[in-house]
């Protein structure tokens, strides 16, 4: 890696994953419990989700104390030198919450506004995912590609559901209508993983709404480094009203399936 800064912020998004995704792994509580709701009651944060991020900022900023921050449990910090880190500390809390294994740590560096780092790490997998932007997608030592296109009646595509009610419901008529076009529908309940599994070739395409900056920065940049392309709308970037991600092939015709649907408005 020519650039060392991205060097070290892959290498220190890595340690913090690791730590993250350890103490979620082996600190789980028997009796875990809710410690609030965000946009909804079905929507919640557990005390591990706070003690996560904890554990994050804090190595990060001890080891580059001058880096902003924007976190999904409040971590947020300006900071000056160029550099923001994008963290959820743990994707998929629900999942989490019931003992299901699909949750993960992600971790994202972006640098004068750009993602240029990303780590997904998914404990109950064994996986450690990154990408540095130009340098390729990995899971471990293994470089990624994402799965040849498949006709698009012939792609298993995965998605989620907001927790607002009112906006899930829309979305559930997007995916009846869906659903007869495409080999079958997943709901893995991590956009992390999800976009990993777009990016290792175990998903042809996903697609969301309502994502965060958190969810999307560091699961997108690895399925775009694995070959997969990435957006919204037709020329559009990936955002809160639409996030895609699909093999060459099958994300033109599902992009322009789900604009048709109106899969990027409640």
């Amino acid at each position: 890696m020519t650039d060392p800064v991205l060097g070290e912020l892959l290498s220190l998004a890595l340690e913090a994953g690791r730590r993250a995704g350890a103490l979620l792994r082996d600190g789980r509580p028997e009796d875990l419990a809710v410690a609030a709701t965000k946009s909804s009651p079905i929507d919640v944060v557990t005390e591990m989700d706070i003690a996560a991020e904890k554990l994050i900022t804090g190595f990060l900023s001890g080891a580059r104390p001058d880096d902003g921050f924007l976190g999904e449990e409040g971590a947020s910090a300006q900071g000056t030198s160029g550099v923001r880190w994008v963290i959820d500390p743990l994707d998929g809390t629900v999942n989490y919450l019931y003992g299901l294994p699909t949750w993960a740590v992600s971790i994202a560096a972006e640098r004068d506004g750009e993602t240029v780092v990303g780590v997904v790490e998914v404990p109950m997998r064994g996986e450690t995912y990154h990408a540095v932007l130009g340098g390729g997608a990995f899971c471990g030592d293994r470089r990624l590609s994402c799965r040849p296109a498949p006709p698009l009646d012939q792609a298993l595509v995965s998605t989620g559901f907001n927790y607002v009610q009112s906006v899930r419901s829309h979305q559930a008529e997007v995916a009846r209508q869906l659903i007869p076009r495409l080999r079958d529908i997943r709901r893995g309940g991590s956009a992390a993983v999800d976009l990993c599994d777009v990016a290792t070739g175990r998903l042809d395409g996903y697609y969301e709404r309502g994502l965060n900056a958190w969810d999307l920065a560091a699961g997108d940049l690895i399925a775009r480094e694995a070959g997969a392309l990435t957006g919204a709308r037709p020329g559009e970037p990936p955002s809160g009203d639409l996030a895609l991600a699909a093999s060459p092939g099958v994300f033109e015709p599902l992009q322009r399936l789900l604009d048709e649907l109106g899969a990027w408005h409640d």
